[in-house]
């Protein structure tokens, strides 16, 4: 990634995924982070 990007972000968010995978598109990896927001704040 781009140093400038990192910098310029306020939060970095990782979703570990096992395997080969090499990436997610942007539209799945928001879906991950909305469902686990979610599940964590109905503990």
């Amino acid at each position: 990634m781009r140093q400038e990007l990192l910098a310029a972000a306020r939060l970095q968010v990782r979703i570990p995924m096992p395997g080969a995978v090499e990436s997610l598109n942007v539209a799945a990896a928001a879906a991950v982070c909305l469902f686990e927001t979610v599940r964590r704040r109905s503990l």
